[in-house]
């Protein structure tokens, strides 16, 4: 059966996923500098196309691990529209295509939640963005017939994941605390006073950049 699935999403160790003031020069907002350099050894590996040279431990590991495990059986993406752009409130235009260029990394469809649809958006290597005014029930429901069987990755950004985790339906969440502190922003669990009641901490796994890397399932 087809499981929701949130991978290397990133906060603080005072539990911000997001700083202050997001905008296209900052994505993250203020506040949060550093949050996922865990990740750039994994990034800069994929965009070479090569192998680390030996003895360099970045890259690989634990790290690299939680890097990689969101690409695997997932056959269709949730986001939110914060993290699908910086643009805010109605589209002006559909000049803006996301932040990954013209051959986005998720190479299947991509379901954007906004307030403000516009028609989907095809991108090189497979990708489609549609963009849909829907409850997480009706977007899951959607984004599950597209995966074909495979599991589903929920993104961000913080409100997104947190909306979905209310309503009970993330079936895994593995978590990257960062040991750097924020003090505003978006907190990922304000107001989930009933999580516990839900979901479980199943594993704590240090990485070897100093983040911990936390696993919480469903009960």
């Amino acid at each position: 059966m087809a499981r929701l699935r949130v991978h290397a999403f990133t906060i603080t160790l005072d539990g911000f996923g997001a700083g202050v003031d997001q905008r296209l020069d900052a994505p993250f907002g203020d506040g949060v500098e550093g949050l996922h350099d865990w990740m750039e050894p994994s990034f800069s590996r994929r965009r070479r196309g090569a192998e680390l040279d030996h003895g360099d431990s970045r890259g690989t590991g634990v790290d690299d691990a939680a890097f990689r495990a969101g690409e695997e059986n997932v056959g269709a993406t949730i986001m939110g529209r914060n993290m699908f752009g910086p643009v805010r409130g109605a589209w002006p235009d559909e000049s803006w295509r996301g932040w990954w260029g013209e051959d986005p990394p998720y190479h299947h469809d991509v379901f954007v939640l906004t307030h403000h649809a516009r028609p989907s958006l095809p991108m090189d290597g497979g990708t489609t963005f549609h963009f849909l005014e829907a409850t997480p029930e009706e977007v899951l429901a959607r984004a599950t017939e597209a995966a074909g069987g495979k599991d589903v990755r929920l993104g961000g950004g913080v409100a997104t994941v947190r909306a979905f985790l209310a309503e009970g339906l993330v079936d895994e969440l593995d978590l990257v605390v960062a040991p750097i502190l924020a003090g505003a922003g978006e907190r990922l669990f304000e107001g989930l006073r009933d999580l516990p009641a839900g979901y479980r901490v199943d594993a704590l796994t240090p990485g070897e950049s100093g983040v911990v890397h936390a696993r919480v399932v469903r009960r």
